[in-house]
């Protein structure tokens, strides 16, 4: 925005600067047809205009100065945002790792669980196996 107010500024001093650019023009074309008795008032205005014209070049280079240096701030602070833009994007990218490091460890704690509990299961169907043999061969021997 302020980069936008200056350039706003500048066009300002640019339009300033040409609209008396056109007194000036007006003012010759005026003394043409005016009468000679004139021409001294008419002098003096121009010398006026002329010197108004130096100072509004002036202000003019003075600005684009401060356009200059507000263009150099800005993409000084584009950059920083850039930087902070790929630091945000790298600790994004660390917590990512993070929660699935996280999630990884949990599937295996599953894992762990599951197998343990599926080998109990296995145990406990074969001493219930085992049982019902046992059982088995007591009527058979009855």
């Amino acid at each position: 925005m302020v980069v936008q107010k200056v350039q706003q500024k500048l066009a300002e001093a640019e339009d300033n600067i040409r609209r008396n650019e056109e007194e000036i023009n007006q003012t010759k074309t005026n003394m043409r047809h005016a009468d000679p008795m004139m021409f001294d008032t008419y002098d003096k205005y121009l010398v006026f205009l002329w010197d108004k014209a130096k100072k509004l070049e002036e202000i003019r280079k003075e600005i684009e100065i401060e356009l200059q240096i507000e263009k150099q701030k800005l993409v000084k602070l584009e950059q920083a945002v850039k930087v902070l833009e790929k630091h945000k994007e790298k600790q994004r990218d660390l917590y990512r790792e993070e929660e699935k490091k996280a999630e990884l460890k949990n599937y295996s704690e599953l894992g762990v669980t599951r197998y343990f509990r599926q080998t109990k299961d296995r145990q406990e169907e074969e001493e219930i196996e085992a049982l019902k043999q046992a059982q088995k061969t007591e009527k058979l021997e009855d």
